[in-house]
């Protein structure tokens, strides 16, 4: 038996932030990032929309990028404090995951962050609160998965939570609000979006309810990404409901190594003075783990038949393969992403030498494959990476060489 998860409700298209007005509640918390809603409006209006449906509204500001452990903990002591029957988070992938995990820790006090880490195992949640997500961003799609993403600074290391109890019961995809992205922005959240539908297609979780998701996701971001990158509204209206597309695929799909090796190369060089930023970090391994990934034969039947609904020809499955890189890499060089580690620059855009020198990257590789190995993404990938193979592929995503294992 298997299970597909969405929220109870999702409101999509321009105006869907009108529906907090029908909402129904006493106290409502609003969870945030670093300004740029407040900037645009939206926050004021998230406010209002919540005091004309009679709550009263209490807001938590500042949650920052890669969001801590420590803000988590913050943030459930503001929600026991002030006991919201409804939690909003509104902005990027880091609010919205850093409110699921605080709603946890609301509603189970005596929770710890490695209770939150287990696998599917959290308890019941919606004893005292209803979680909406709004995003302002075309790429994490966490307003309508499973997961949360929340960085252990202290350890360097990025820890996904997953369990259907943190799926939003209502999701508000409104692409409004991600016109205020600047183009960096819109490259690495798009680039995530492609490979959560590459990956929840080829996953071996996928089933016949989420491959639709993941396909049309794909032709959608092949479609517009690129034109959404140089500033077609249009376009980036559509990219807002193909990240989210692919986030019900993969949020019931599950994903893989791309992930796996994203979430355990992300902050581990922080000490350095920058993060490889998470769409970046996929948008880099994703060829190269579909080059690893193609050596398991239903896999790359799989990714052969992603390449025929982009119609990027090939006349057998091996060279469908060959086209599919090609096409990822060369739309990471139409959106300024780098190829490889060893070029990422601090800014996360292509440099001659990277912010990550070469010694560091070799001292630090053993326990970032056996960190990428135990994570929770990496049991739906198709082809399961020996420590040997891990450390080998990730050697091919600093130094940008070639998949032949």
């Amino acid at each position: 038996m298997s299970r597909f998860t969405l929220p109870r409700d999702i409101y999509h298209g321009k105006g869907a932030l009108e529906a907090l007005k029908t909402f129904e509640g006493k106290r409502a918390i609003v969870c945030t990032g670093g300004g740029s809603m407040k900037r645009g409006g939206f926050l004021q209006k998230v406010e209002d929309y919540l005091k004309e449906a009679g709550m009263e509204v209490e807001l938590f500001e500042g949650i920052e990028p890669d969001p801590s452990v420590e803000t988590v903990m913050k943030g459930a002591e503001a929600m026991q404090k002030f006991q919201p029957d409804w939690i909003v988070a509104i902005g990027g992938g880091s609010p919205i995951d850093a409110a699921k995990a605080m709603w946890i820790k609301y509603e189970y006090p005596d929770t710890t962050f490695e209770d939150m880490c287990k696998v599917f195992g959290l308890p019941k949640l919606r004893t005292k609160a209803k979680f909406c997500a709004i995003s302002s961003t075309s790429g994490t799609a966490t307003e309508v998965t499973a997961f949360s993403i929340i960085t252990d600074y202290q350890k360097g290391i990025k820890f996904p939570i997953a369990d259907f109890e943190i799926t939003p019961d209502v999701a508000i995809v409104d692409p409004e609000l991600a016109h205020t992205m600047p183009k960096k922005l819109v490259a690495h959240t798009g680039m995530d979006a492609m490979t959560h539908a590459v990956e929840a297609y080829v996953s071996t979780a996928n089933c016949d309810y989420t491959d639709p998701l993941a396909i049309h996701a794909i032709e959608m971001i092949m479609d517009n990404l690129v034109k959404s990158y140089n500033e077609d509204m249009d376009a980036r209206d559509a990219m807002h409901n193909a990240q989210c597309l692919a986030g019900m695929a993969f949020s019931n799909a599950l994903l893989g190594i791309v992930h796996s090796m994203a979430h355990k190369t992300g902050a581990v060089f922080a000490d350095l003075g920058s993060h490889i930023i998470h769409g970046a970090a996929n948008a880099m391994y994703l060829p190269k783990v579909v080059a690893f990934n193609a050596k398991d034969p239903v896999a790359k039947k799989r990714y052969g038949v992603i390449a025929d609904y982009m119609h990027l020809g090939g006349s057998n499955d091996d060279e469908k393969v060959k086209l599919l890189i090609d096409y990822l890499r060369k739309m990471n060089d139409d959106l300024n992403i780098p190829h490889s580690i060893n070029h990422y620059g601090a800014d996360g855009l292509p440099a001659e030498q990277g912010f990550v020198p070469e010694d560091v990257f070799l001292e630090r590789l053993h326990d970032i494959a056996a960190n990428a190995i135990l994570d929770a993404c990496t049991g739906s990938n198709p082809r399961q990476p020996s420590q040997e193979e891990m450390e080998k592929l990730l050697k091919c995503c600093y130094y940008d060489t070639e998949v032949d294992f």
